[in-house]
């Protein structure tokens, strides 16, 4: 039992303390394999073989992370931008729902996960500080669309998000289909749309005045939009792109392969000559930039928790945990959600911390008596928790890096901290209210 106590004790104080995410999972599942009775040697060797439970995700995520740079190479987010500007005029609440709808899009329809982000922000920042929109709004209309889609829609990355959790709890003797999943999900995701409506019709509903002068039609982000208004044109490029995109999105959704969907799409972009074959190598490379961290958390995440299981601490953490608990369900879900946010605020990635948080609570749901639904939504949601607020994930990074384009948007103060607040408490809050739900 110890093995995981200390271990995942561990692994949050190392995150917390900014070390790297890598580096923290490794060591902690390490320390979870010597306190649990095996050699450093068996450790490794048996973190490696449980690396594979989570290969083809990390494969996905690989390929997606190709797709989307070849997305952006075919310029079809230029477009977007320009399109996007002619109805960027009228009320604040109306902007920032729209920024909302245009980031979700980026996570199932068009999965090009952050990089819609430094294309699209940086030249509206004026029109923002014109319009004195609160950037925090901003941040946390991003941070919805990075997040929310991915929770409730089983496509894109919402797909891979809805497969871990079903393979992991499958894994541990509970089984549940993946179409089942947005329908456990769908509760937390009304959480999210909650905390979204509160920000920008409450909490920042008022005007931001900078105090600064502001010459709009002569700043250089107009400038830059009125050169993307008259270049950017409808061409056979951005046709094939919306061709690729419908083609990944229709095998996704038939095969339930995420990986085969984007691998599709990558292939038919290269034949259409979005992107020449000679520039490959650069396009896998970036690709790898923007996604190949994310891979082998997934993969070390994976054969952590596969010591946690081989080592028996899971059973004897269940065993404990629940002649304490007894059959109180409340407790019990207070306590999954709690350490999910802990764990999730410290590696910054939701993806990451599902086979983690499965190891060790789909036993501990099995024996106070959750069904297969509310586990999900519990592993779900402990999962999520954390991942807005989390100064390491990419869903508070990407914001920042368009916002801070003037080296004016703090990335802790003006976007972990608001996200955190509109986002982590309603999901909490619904996340148990799943739990009985369901």
């Amino acid at each position: 039992m110890y093995a995981i106590i200390i271990s995942v004790l561990l692994l949050i104080v190392l995150s917390m303390l900014r070390v790297n995410v890598l580096l923290s999972i490794l060591i902690a599942a390490l320390s979870a394999g010597i306190i649990g009775g095996l050699s450093l040697l068996d450790t490794m060797g048996m973190l490696i073989s449980g690396m594979g439970g989570q290969a083809e995700t990390a494969l996905s995520v690989i390929l997606l992370g190709v797709f989307a740079v070849m997305i952006k190479y075919s310029g079809i987010t230029g477009l977007l931008l320009k399109k996007l500007l002619k109805f960027m005029k009228g009320k604040r609440a109306f902007i920032l729902l729209a920024i909302a709808g245009v980031s979700s899009l980026s996570q199932n329809l068009v999965p090009v996960h952050i990089a819609f982000i430094p294309i699209l922000i940086p030249p509206l920042l004026h029109l923002f500080d014109r319009m004195k929109i609160d950037r925090r709004a901003v941040a946390t209309a991003l941070t919805f669309g990075l997040k929310a889609p991915y929770i409730i829609i089983p496509a894109g990355y919402g797909l891979m998000f809805h497969q871990i959790i079903a393979s992991e709890m499958k894994k541990y003797g509970m089984t549940i289909a993946v179409g089942q999943l947005p329908l456990a999900l769908i509760i937390p995701g009304l959480g999210m749309i909650v905390g979204l409506l509160i920000a920008i019709f409450i909490t920042y509903r008022k005007e931001k005045d900078l105090g600064i002068p502001i010459d709009l039609e002569n700043s250089p982000a107009s400038l830059e939009i009125s050169a993307a208004s008259e270049d950017i044109r409808f061409n056979k490029k951005h046709v094939i792109t919306i061709i690729a995109i419908l083609l990944s999105l229709g095998i996704q959704i038939y095969t339930h392969s995420l990986a085969l969907g984007a691998l599709v799409g990558i292939i038919a972009m290269f034949l259409g000559r979005v992107a020449p074959f000679v520039k490959g190598d650069e396009i896998v490379d970036d690709g790898m930039k923007m996604m190949g961290a994310i891979a082998f958390v997934l993969l070390i995440a994976a054969g952590y928790a596969t010591i946690l299981k081989e080592t028996g601490s899971i059973d004897d953490l269940v065993a404990h945990t629940s002649g304490i608990i007894g059959d109180n369900k409340f407790l019990t879900a207070f306590i999954i959600l709690s350490i999910g946010l802990l764990i999730t605020m410290g590696i910054g990635t939701s993806f990451g911390t599902i086979p983690i948080l499965a190891a060790v609570y789909v036993p501990l749901c099995m024996a106070v008596g959750f069904s297969p639904l509310a586990t999900a939504a519990l592993i779900g949601t402990a999962s999520a928790l954390g991942d807005a607020g989390s100064p390491a994930s990419d869903s508070t990074i990407g914001p920042t890096i368009g916002l801070n384009a003037d080296g004016r948007h703090n990335h802790i103060w003006d976007t972990c901290v608001p996200t955190f607040i509109h986002f982590n408490i309603p999901l909490f809050i619904f996340g148990l209210i799943a739990a009985f739900v369901l």
